[in-house]
C-alpha cells in the first residue's frame, strides 16, 4: 500500500513540477508552491501535537482529519486539471511527442548525460534534507546537550528555514541565473554547515540550521527549473519523475546510513556526513555549467 501510495505521489509530483517549470516566472510559482509544501510540513506536526496532548485525541484520529484534507485535494486537483486532457497535451506537442509509451520516453530520457547528472545531485540534495530533518533533535539533544523541547523547536526552525527559502529565493534565482544560484546557495549552506559543526553552542547551531534550510529550501524548484532547460519538452516529465524518485530514494538510504555510523561512532558524525554530501552534490552539479540549454543547441 505504501508503495502504491508513493508511487501515486511521485508521479503527480513530476508532473506538476513539470507543468509549473515550463511556465513564465517558474521559479518563482514553483518557489511559492514548494513554499507552502514547506508550511504543510511544519504545521501538521504541530496540530498533531497539540490535538493529542492537548485536546485528548487518540493518535489515530489525526489520520482522519488528514483523509479528509486528502478528499479536498483530489477533489481541488480534478477541477483545477479537469481540462488537461492528453488530446490537448498531444495537440501543444505536435512534433515533439515521441513515440512508443511512457516507458519509450523513459528510455530515451535515461540516453541523456542530464538526467543522470540531476538525478544523482538529487538523490545527494534529498538525502541532506531528510538526514537533517530526521537527526538533528537527537544531535540537539545529544552533542548540544539542549532540552527535548529546544531541541525540538530546533527541527522546526529547520523546516521553516525551508518553508521561507522556497518563498524568497524563488524570486532571486532567476535574476543570477539558476545553476549559478544553485551553487551559491551549496556553498552558503556549506559555510554553515561548517559553523554548526565547529561552533559548539546550542543557539549558534539552532540558527546555523535555521539558515541551511532557508538556503537548501529552494534548490529542489531550482533544479526542476534548470532540467527543463536542458531536456527536450517530451522528456520532461519521464526525466524529473525518474530523477524526483532518486531524491527519494536518497531521503531513505541517508538517513538509515546515518544511523548505522552514528550507532557505531555517535551521532556526532552526522555534521561531517553532511558536508561531504554537499561537497560531492556541488561538484556534481559544476558540471552542468558545460551543457547548453536546449535553444542554446538549437541556434
Amino acid at each position: 500500500m505504501y508503495i502504491l501510495v508513493g508511487l501515486g505521489s511521485g508521479v503527480q509530483n513530476a508532473a506538476w513540477n513539470v507543468w509549473i517549470g515550463n511556465m513564465a516566472n517558474s521559479n518563482e510559482v514553483l518557489g511559492f508552491f514548494h513554499g507552502f509544501y514547506g508550511v504543510g510540513a511544519t504545521i501538521s506536526p504541530l496540530v498533531a501535537t497539540s490535538l493529542i496532548s492537548k485536546a485528548g485525541w487518540p493518535w489515530y484520529s489525526f489520520y482522519y482529519l488528514m483523509t479528509g484534507a486528502a478528499a479536498l485535494e483530489i477533489i481541488y486537483a480534478a477541477s483545477a486539471f479537469w481540462t488537461e486532457t492528453g488530446t490537448k497535451y498531444r495537440q501543444e506537442s505536435a512534433g515533439t511527442t515521441v513515440r512508443g509509451g511512457a516507458l519509450h520516453q523513459t528510455r530515451l530520457a535515461l540516453t541523456y548525460k542530464v538526467t543522470w547528472i540531476i538525478a544523482v545531485f538529487l538523490f545527494l540534495y534529498g538525502g541532506t534534507e531528510v538526514a537533517i530533518g530526521g537527526w538533528i533533535v537527537v544531535f540537539m539533544t545529544n552533542v548540544r546537550h539542549g532540552s527535548a523541547f529546544a531541541s525540538g523547536m530546533t527541527e522546526t526552525g529547520f523546516w521553516l528555514g525551508v518553508t521561507m527559502g522556497r518563498f524568497v529565493l524563488g524570486f532571486v534565482s532567476p535574476r543570477i541565473g539558476e545553476k549559478l544560484a544553485i551553487t551559491v546557495y551549496i556553498l552558503c549552506a556549506i559555510a554553515l554547515e561548517l559553523i554548526f559543526w565547529l561552533v559548539p553552542e546550542f543557539i549558534v547551531s539552532a540558527v546555523a540550521v535555521s539558515l541551511v534550510g532557508f538556503f537548501l529550501g529552494t534548490i529542489f524548484p531550482g533544479v526542476v527549473v534548470v532540467a527543463t532547460r536542458l531536456l527536450p519538452k517530451n522528456l520532461h516529465v519521464a526525466a524529473i519523475g525518474f530523477a524526483a524518485a532518486f531524491s527519494m530514494g536518497g531521503g531513505a538510504v541517508f538517513p538509515f546510513m546515518i544511523g548505522a555510523i552514528a550507532q557505531a561512532k555517535g551521532v556526532s558524525v552526522l555534521q561531517p556526513v553532511l558536508l561531504a554530501m554537499l561537497a560531492v552534490a556541488l561538484g556534481i552539479w559544476s558540471t552542468l555549467f558545460r551543457i547548453p540549454s536546449v535553444e542554446q543547441r538549437q541556434t
